[in-house]
């Protein structure tokens, strides 16, 4: 996070690929994922007291850059949506859920918005952001700028960085945070103020995508390599190297209708469903064995190789039994296949980004060809 003067807080979370266990986690499975090199940015700038006395017509504006999506309200009109509500409390260190009616509040304000129809979750993703920043801030002007390395719908955890990003930021601004200065002008919090911010992220996690297991806030807010389950995060020292190539197969999907189809499918069939789920968390258990222990030599490090890839396999086949593949994805496995290589899909499914593992040998083929 970065601050100048108070009048500008910037907050900034990565993504995250799930190396195993997506969909089998919302149901208490354990899933393991990892922070990624791709991040979202949200900037917050704010009016000085001066120009509140000024002009009286100050606003709340909503600015997301990368989709040339900009959203605006006067600030009388952002408060009249709100009247509604009952002993309307800003506690930035009392974390709640978003209530219904505090939702039909923000609908009353971005229903008549125009969000482009091509980019799914747009306005889920803003009513979370209005939630958040009303909810920790109050009804203060300000103007929100949105940034992304991340491609939305894809399985990199857009949405998770979005909310951890707008969380931090807005705490921070609010003065309930205070922050520990690591390096150059970017600061950090520690564990268990990260904690505060993971928590908010969570309820806005909600808004975006009805009943997210919290893998992916929790992953954007620690960052690394992390086990979850039911709540519980474990970090993992990750002795082992990985090399994975992530293809984006551009195939846009709604995290909140496939995890809700995969619930769906396990009320209809819960015995099945419940040995699918059981040996998904049987993977993740081995995958974090595997990449725990050191490995002696190139035998040692080819033997691991083996075991992942077979686990990934396993992995992929039970998530086509959840229904959350899609032909482009089969479509990647095919021809990573060719190769004799081993993927899977990372995240929701339905399209998004597939994971292929690069084993060393494979590595060490691409360094000699070139």
């Amino acid at each position: 996070m970065m601050m100048d003067k108070i009048t500008e807080v910037s907050g900034r979370a990565p993504g995250k690929i799930i190396l195993c266990g997506e969909h089998a986690v919302v149901h208490g499975s354990a899933a393991l994922a990892a922070s990624l090199g791709l991040y979202t940015q949200v900037r917050i700038q704010t009016p000085n007291s001066n120009s509140l006395s000024v002009d009286p017509n100050v606003h709340l504006t909503i600015n997301l850059t990368d989709m040339n999506v900009c959203l605006t309200w006067p600030m009388q009109r952002v408060e009249a949506a709100f009247e509604s509500l009952d002993a309307f409390v800003v506690d930035p260190l009392c974390i709640k859920p978003c209530s219904t009616d505090f939702l039909q509040c923000v609908a009353a304000l971005i229903d008549k918005e125009e969000f482009p129809e091509a980019i799914i979750g747009v306005a889920e993703g803003v009513s979370a952001l209005l939630f958040l920043y009303i909810s920790i801030i109050g009804f203060k002007p300000a103007t929100v700028i949105v940034t992304s390395d991340l491609p939305l719908g894809s399985g990199l955890g857009s949405s998770a960085a979005l909310c951890v990003a707008t969380s931090g930021a807005v705490l921070a601004l609010s003065g309930a945070l205070h922050l520990d200065s690591v390096q150059d002008v970017w600061l950090s919090l520690d564990e268990s103020k990260r904690e505060v911010v993971n928590k908010w992220a969570f309820e806005g996690e909600k808004i975006i995508h009805g009943r997210p297991s919290g893998i992916d806030n929790t992953v954007s807010t620690f960052g690394n390599v992390v086990k979850f389950k039911s709540g519980h995060l474990t970090h993992i020292r990750h002795i082992f190297p990985i090399k994975l190539l992530i293809t984006n197969t551009k195939v846009g999907r709604n995290t909140k209708a496939l995890v809700a189809e995969v619930s769906e499918r396990s009320s209809r069939h819960p015995k099945s469903m419940s040995a699918v789920f059981s040996a998904v968390n049987d993977i993740c258990e081995e995958i974090a064995e595997i990449i725990q222990a050191p490995s002696s030599d190139d035998i040692s490090i080819s033997e691991k190789e083996g075991k992942l890839e077979e686990l990934m396999e396993m992995n992929q086949g039970l998530l086509k039994c959840m229904g959350v593949s899609h032909p482009c994805i089969e479509a990647v496995l095919k021809t990573t296949s060719k190769y004799k290589l081993c993927s899977k899909l990372t995240g929701a499914g339905g399209g998004g980004c597939v994971l292929t593992l690069l084993p060393k040998c494979i590595l060490l083929m691409f360094i000699f060809l070139d």
